[in-house]
């Protein structure tokens, strides 16, 4: 059946056979005449079309208008077969699947039978030509004018013919016919794709025209369109919707090129108001703004013109539109969805969208800063605010029990607020720079408004500053793909900030104001498992655990940690003031608190019995608190003068000028204490010293290099100081250069005494070795006065712990030097030596460790022995504890592993017995033992060189036994760890010391990191198989060098 329909269809709408042109109108209705008579006389001959032909009876009894008004047009009686033949169609087609849904379905294992209305591409073609024909001579010729594309506007298309007196109930019939067509979803695809535009435009008119503009409908027709009308809207596609209402509002035309545009019709009033409320009711829709920039980008290539888009599209986005209701509700709809723009990963989609996103973001910042603090910016650093303060994750994730930030979306935060930053930062790149997604690179174009950031956005980014640099600081501690947006996102701050909140963040970043840094207690960032990181709650178990010393010195290594990696961000900020002007800042905080302390010290001088405790507790919490900011206040100094390089700290004369007012001024400090210790301080002589050959060699330089007027000025500021040196310091050289300094810069140079230049030099402190020798290091170490040996033999043995450890590192000091009387007493020494080994005070037994150690450096063929016999065996005193024998042989093994460290050269010769007493110690009872052992047996192998190969063989087979057979994680640990030191001992020279027993070892390895279940040991076996490959490569690729080689021929 439907071949037949549309059998018939072909009859109506095939091509005349006469030779005669279509530019006139009556060869046309001639030729739409002879197919209408010849569709009639086959339906009313050919047996075949008999269903066809009940089929448009009864379309055309259920259609009242056909017939009407077809006297005198034979180009509407055309139409009406046509609408006639698609209703039968449509009828047909909506049978078929009724009855195709309703059919039992197919039995199991056979191909799913093809629905009715799926029509093959003849049947498609004809389909097409057949709604062609009904738009062009029912829909176009009675649109009204500027409604729509005018035909003349369309290629390949003649003129329209205008509109008659019965252009508006034909125009009803044709839209109705074909929107009843389009309740089919097989034909509306067909009509949609081709003619959605001349639809709508007819639904525009029909229900929207104002009846003084020549509407003839009445109010129920014409709500009945515009109810059609938006279920259209709502049904179709909506980039190809926007689209549409875009050309209906006026837009360009689609036959736009270098030659002549067709004249065109301006679109009426009522049709464009019209329009710009549907798009503004489409812009507000979920995915609205995607759909509009897909409706305008969709199809582009990325070059030039389409940038121009994206940043026209974002201008629009931005302006309010009249039909809004307030500019609140509207930008509270717009910004989250200019926000999802920034998350799509196809390339080319994400370069067009995120540049729509980011331009839109930028101008909604900078011309609606209320409505974007509150709808994008919020949004936009959510997941950085969840980590700074733990209530914000409740109110976010309320109910949901959530205690932690995903990687995702840590990540795309991150992203998010690199790429709208990014924007600024790469204006003046080319238009045409390629965008890369994976690295969160966002590029721009030369269309961003004043280049100046916004303060909404430094402000906002201002608050999660923090957050960023603690994410930046774990970064730097594993391989992730953030580290590179934070550390621009950070940089885009510093550099852009006013100054004083620049300098301001720098004090937070540094751990220098109260404000908190980081994230909120009780959470920390953790690796992800695609490369990025998480947020997730501390383990409350952990900090009961530790001990007090390893949280402190955890916290002071994340300090430290923190101050490396400013430094780092301070040092990219090549050709900025900010590095200078935070240095100066700290130097003038630093002096301000010691004039501070010192005058609070002499003010005041309580009474600790007219205080009551809690006035005492608050009294010493805040000197503590001050003492505490005064220490990381010197911390960060420090640092940033061992980090940065004097040119970053130092850039311009008045920056040097500011440098060497805090230093006179720090001695004039000195000097208000009046006299006493303080003022012979060596520190602050060297400061003055300091500073005076500074200004001196600045006042007494190269005529080119003196300071021009303008740095005389900002040197006055050094006067007052200089003027309390050379009236009260003591020394009268000092007083001298003072003097004449200062009658330099007052005069502006035109006084300047002739040893200026020589004062500078003498001022100046001597050089400092960087590298003192190991002798003068050691005769500048404290030393108690000289005593004999019986008096610290006998303070070895006080009760006082100070005091016994102080005489045990005075015997270790005089066993260093090869004291003559400790020579003699060596016996006595190493006794002592053992029995304070046993002691419980860490203080105690580590000194002995020590003087163990340095005994078995200065007499290995004795002392050796005997601590190897107390390994193996246990301690050999009498006076010794059996209960505390294992802890005895542990300290033990701890001096053999120091002795091993320093023999040096001579480890082949000493290490021999060493290996046999460390191996066969792995066979002991006691994990603890065997695991000492190991470890010591690592540090040995790694330094007997070539000496180790006889013992290859038994070695191997101790640590494959073990890696394979022994429980304890501690153990197989250890061994693996031996390998991990054995092959980074031998380097280049494994392949020949440890040949026969490599492959052995390798596959020890292999079986650790595939199935030990201990992630420390897999990492240890994934080191040493690191450090094999590395030696293998070696092996099997050397280096390639030139080398020049004389040879002497015969």
């Amino acid at each position: 059946m439907t071949s037949e329909i549309l059998s018939a269809m072909q009859t109506l709408t095939r091509p005349p056979d006469g030779s005669s042109p279509l530019g006139s109108p009556s060869p046309l209705l001639a030729a739409l005449e002879a197919n209408r008579a010849a569709l009639l006389e086959r339906l009313r001959d050919d047996g075949g079309l008999e269903a066809v032909r009940r089929l448009r009876e009864e379309a055309k009894a259920a259609a009242p208008w056909y017939g009407e008004g077809g006297e005198e047009d034979g180009a509407w009686r055309f139409v009406q077969e046509l609408l006639l033949l698609l209703l039968a169609l449509t009828r047909h087609l909506s049978r078929e699947l009724r009855s195709f849904r309703e059919a039992p379905p197919p039995p199991a294992g056979s191909a799913p039978p093809l629905p009715p209305d799926v029509l093959s591409a003849a049947q498609q073609k004809t389909l097409a030509a057949a709604l062609q024909f009904a738009v062009r001579l029912g829909l176009r010729p009675h649109l009204a004018p500027g409604v729509g594309v005018p035909l003349g506007a369309r290629p390949e298309e003649p003129a329209g013919e205008g509109a008659g007196p019965q252009a508006g109930p034909r125009l009803l019939v044709a839209t109705e016919a074909l929107l009843q067509v389009s309740q089919l979803s097989s034909l509306a695809a067909v009509l949609f794709s081709r003619h959605l535009g001349d639809v709508m435009a007819a639904l525009c008119q029909l229900g929207h025209q104002p009846p003084r503009d020549g509407g003839t409908l009445s109010t129920e027709e014409r709500r009945r369109c515009r109810d059609s009308l938006q279920n259209l809207l709502d049904k179709v596609y909506q980039p190809l919707v926007v689209r549409e209402l875009l050309l209906l509002q006026g837009g360009p035309t689609a036959g736009g090129g270098p030659g002549p545009r067709p004249l065109r019709a301006p679109a009426p009033a009522w049709l464009r108001r019209l329009c710009g409320r549907l798009l503004s009711e489409r812009l507000v829709k979920p995915d609205g703004v995607q759909a509009v920039v897909r409706a305008v980008l969709e199809g582009g290539t990325g070059g030039e013109s389409d940038w121009r888009k994206c940043d026209a599209v974002a201008r629009i986005l931005v302006a309010c539109p009249q039909q809004a209701a307030s500019a609140e509700q509207y930008f509270q709809l717009l910004c989250p969805q200019i926000l999802n723009l920034l998350h799509f990963r196809d390339k080319l989609t994400a370069q067009q969208f995120q540049r729509v996103a980011t331009r839109a973001a930028l101008s909604v910042v900078q011309e609606r800063p209320a409505f974007a603090k509150q709808y994008l910016l919020r949004p936009l650093l959510l997941f950085y605010c969840f980590c700074v303060c733990v209530c914000v994750c409740v109110c976010v994730y309320a109910g949901s029990g959530a205690s932690e930030v995903d990687e995702a979306e840590l990540s795309q935060c991150l992203d998010d607020v690199y790429k709208v930053n990014r924007l600024k930062q790469k204006r003046k790149l080319c238009v045409c720079v390629c965008v890369c997604v994976c690295v969160c690179v966002c590029v721009s174009q030369v269309c961003v408004v004043g280049n100046t950031p916004s303060p909404c956005l430094l402000d906002a980014l201002e608050e999660v500053l923090p957050v960023i640099f603690t994410l930046f600081c774990f970064t730097k501690k594993n391989v992730s793909h953030l580290r590179a947006p934070c550390q621009e996102v950070l940089l885009w701050y510093l550099s852009h900030a006013e100054p004083a909140a620049a300098r301001s963040a720098l004090r937070r970043l540094a751990g220098l104001q109260e404000a908190p840094v980081g994230v909120a207690e009780g959470f920390r960032f953790s690796p992800g498992s695609e490369g990025g990181a998480r947020l997730s709650r501390t383990h409350s178990c952990r900090d009961e655990d530790e001990d007090e010393d390893e949280q402190l010195f955890e916290r002071l290594s994340e300090q430290q940690w923190s101050l490396q990696a400013l430094m780092q961000l301070l040092a990219e900020l090549k050709g900025n003031q900010l590095p200078a002007d935070f240095f100066l800042l700290l130097l003038q905080v630093q002096l301000s608190t010691q004039l501070y302390s010192e005058e609070e010290e002499e003010e005041e001088e309580p009474v600790v019995s007219a205080m009551t405790l809690l006035q005492l507790e608050h009294r010493l919490q805040g000197g503590a608190e001050r003492r505490g900011q005064r220490l990381a206040l010197l911390q960060v100094l420090a640092v940033m003068v061992e980090s940065l390089e004097h040119s970053q700290l130092l850039r311009s004369t008045s920056q040097v000028v500011d440098f060497m007012v805090s230093l006179l001024q720090r001695a004039c400090v000195g000097l208000n204490r009046g006299p006493g210790p303080g003022v012979e301080n060596p520190v602050e002589s060297q400061t003055l010293s300091m500073a005076m050959g500074l200004a001196a060699t600045l006042l007494s330089g190269p005529q080119v290099l003196r300071p021009l007027s303008e740095d005389y000025s900002s040197m006055s500021r050094l006067l007052p100081p200089l003027e309390t040196l050379a009236q009260r310091h003591s020394d009268a050289f000092i007083q001298e250069l003072a003097s004449n300094l200062r009658a330099v810069i007052a005069t502006h140079g035109a006084y300047r005494p002739d040893d200026l230049a020589a004062a500078a030099a003498a001022a100046a402190p001597p050089p400092r070795p960087t590298n003192p020798p190991p002798q003068a290091a050691l005769r500048s170490e404290p030393r108690p006065p000289p005593r004999p040996l019986s008096d610290w033999l006998l303070e070895a043995c006080d009760p006082d712990v100070p005091t016994r450890a102080l005489a045990l590192r005075t015997l270790t000091h005089l066993v260093q030097v090869k004291d003559p009387e400790a020579v003699r007493a060596q016996d006595k020494v190493l006794m002592l030596f053992l029995e304070n080994l046993e002691h419980e005070d860490s203080f105690i037994y580590l000194s002995a460790i020590q003087g163990l150690a340095a005994l078995a450096d200065s007499y290995p063929d004795r002392i050796l022995d005997r601590l190897l016999q107390d390994f193996q065996l246990g301690p050999s005193l009498r006076s010794s504890d059996p209960q505390r024998s294992l802890e005895t042989r542990l300290k033990v093994g701890e001096v053999l592993m120091r002795a091993s460290q320093a023999m040096g050269e001579l480890t082949p010769h000493l290490g021999r017995p060493l290996l046999g007493v460390f191996l066969r110690g792995t066979r002991d009872p006691d994990p603890s033992v065997r695991a000492s052992s190991l470890s010591n047996l690592g540090e040995l192998c790694q330094r007997m060189d070539y000496s180790l190969g006889a013992l290859a063989q038994e070695l191997s087979s101790c640590l494959t036994a073990l890696i394979k057979t022994e429980k304890e994680v501690e153990v197989r640990r250890a061994a693996v760890h031996v390998i991990v030191l054995l092959l980074r001992g031998l380097s280049d020279k494994t392949t020949q010391v440890l040949g026969d027993v490599l492959l052995d070892l390798y596959r020890a390895l292999r079986l650790v990191s595939r199935s030990d279940p201990d992630q420390v040991a897999v990492l240890q076996a994934q080191l040493a198989l690191e450090e094999l490959d590395e030696v293998m490569r070696r092996f099997l690729f050397p280096q390639q060098k030139l080398e020049k080689k004389i040879v002497v021929l015969p």
